[in-house]
């Protein structure tokens, strides 16, 4: 392996751990500062889904933790245990965050709505883009590994528009849960950290995702 391609592995490993680590240092900081309301997360969700004439949406409970996410297509917010009990500013955070999404489909946001209709293309991507690179290295077939780059295009579209779903998002969250008397002001200020830490994690795997990409190319060129 030569030293560009074993720069760019180290790279792409050190920023997405580093991702990785920030959002979990900031969650495991503010879910141990309650908010003073005492509000829990599923308060919190059903408030402003309420409030903003969507009712009809379920707060579900789920495992896991950070597992939490909006479903547009069963209408459905879906809270980790922590988040869905909890009192905490990181429980507001990620709740109204969610929220931030379920407001995003009642509005019909362009990007939420592009990047649901490819989801389907990208979970073929993503299996058939690591089929095709490893088929083209272990046969010698560079063709397969220029396809496997196309797969992997894909993904980095889905990525890419996922941005400003996730900072829409947020930037919703924040504006609501500070209109409806939420949290107070030093409240608002640990949400925002919280929200920002998890934004960088979807910036850390568009840039880890293109830094693969740029390996795939150049390891394909310098072997044909």
């Amino acid at each position: 392996m030569d030293y560009v391609s074993l720069l760019l592995i180290l790279g792409a490993t050190l920023i997405t751990v580093g991702a990785s680590g920030y959002i979990r240092m900031n969650y495991n900081k503010y879910k141990r500062v309650n908010v003073k309301r005492g509000l829990t997360g599923y308060d919190v969700a059903r408030e402003i889904l309420d409030r903003n004439n969507l009712s009809h949406i379920m707060i579900i409970e789920t495992q896991g933790e950070l597992t939490d996410h909006y479903d547009p297509n069963k209408k459905v917010v879906k809270l980790s245990t922590d988040i869905y009990h909890g009192k905490s500013i990181a429980s507001v955070s990620v709740a109204s965050h969610e929220c931030g999404h379920a407001l995003q489909d009642k509005d019909g946001y362009a990007f939420l709505k592009f990047r649901s209709s490819i989801v389907p293309l990208v979970n073929f991507s993503s299996k058939m883009g690591y089929i095709a690179i490893m088929a083209g290295l272990l046969l010698g077939i560079f063709n397969l590994i220029w396809i496997g780059i196309a797969f992997e295009l894909v993904i980095l579209l889905f990525q890419l528009v996922t941005l400003p779903v996730e900072f829409d998002a947020s930037k919703r969250a924040l504006k609501l849960i500070k209109e409806y008397g939420m949290v107070g002001d030093n409240e608002h200020s640990g949400a925002k950290k919280m929200l920002t830490s998890a934004a960088l994690t979807y910036v850390a795997s568009v840039v880890s995702t293109i830094m693969e990409l740029l390996r795939l190319v150049l390891m394909s060129g310098r072997r044909r």
